[in-house]
């Protein structure tokens, strides 16, 4: 039955990390629950590509940014649950939805600084306190961070701080959560061909060459790369790996 599943739950799973996050998860035999800020039909397409992989989709219209619509979040992902799966609780939840404003740290504005606050760091936290409930035993957290929190490039500022800001926060939830066998880790991929910053890895030659000589693999990242280890990590194979940052860069900036 599909209520033994288990079930993953993924913050801005229609597009780019994200979408092969929730594939890879579903290829691992987890039913998904994603959501979604404003791409509907680029959401009900993933949400095919699950079911044509066996699995369950579920897709949520949710800005993580706006945190008064987390009680109404939580309501509607408690009856979808119930609804479509047969349980009010979920095994993994993954804080991935993200964007980033591109600004050396002496340009940066306050508006810009807590937009990006919103979505890393005040977001993922009370969207996470808020669900604690609901996520079960042996379980577990995955939060995004960035390479850049451990090399700095200029630009980033505000950006890396917040994400350095989430691999505290994930030591601090694996402690705290380890009474209810909940795991906590935190990914930190490294420049990826996506299209954040509209797409600037992705379609800038110049600059994906010059990531690309940074990394000791001779390439920029690409979404496949990463999609997978979030499904290992919520996978049995990794019940032993917790409060740990895995970067996943290829080797860049060593």
């Amino acid at each position: 039955m599909s209520s033994q599943n288990k079930i993953a739950v993924v913050t801005g799973g229609s597009r780019g990390l994200g979408k092969d996050m929730v594939l890879s998860l579903a290829k691992n035999g987890l039913d998904i629950v994603f959501t979604y800020n404003s791409q509907k039909e680029a959401a009900e397409e993933v949400v095919k590509q699950i079911e044509e992989l066996g699995q369950k989709g579920i897709a949520l219209k949710f800005d993580v940014s706006d945190s008064t619509g987390f009680d109404e979040f939580t309501e509607t992902l408690t009856s979808e649950l119930q609804s479509q799966l047969n349980t009010d609780r979920f095994d993994f939840l993954i804080n991935n939805a993200g964007f980033i404003h591109y600004a050396e740290f002496g340009n940066i504005t306050e508006e810009q600084f807590t937009e990006m606050e919103n979505v890393h760091l005040r977001g993922p936290f009370f969207l996470t306190q808020k669900l604690l409930p609901q996520i079960n035993p042996f379980g577990g957290i995955v939060n995004v961070s960035s390479g850049l929190t451990r090399f700095a490039t200029p630009g980033f500022a505000a950006y890396a701080a917040l994400k350095g800001a989430m691999e505290t926060l994930t030591k601090y939830q694996a402690q705290e959560l380890g009474k209810r066998n909940i795991r906590a880790n935190v990914i930190a991929p490294g420049a990826i061909e996506t299209d954040i910053m509209g797409g600037a890895v992705r379609d800038n030659a110049e600059m994906n060459r010059y990531l690309a000589s940074q990394t000791a693999l001779g390439r920029v990242g690409l979404p496949g790369d990463i999609g997978g280890v979030v499904a290992f990590l919520c996978s049995d194979a990794a019940g032993w790996i917790n409060a740990q940052r895995i970067e996943i860069s290829g080797g860049s900036n060593l």
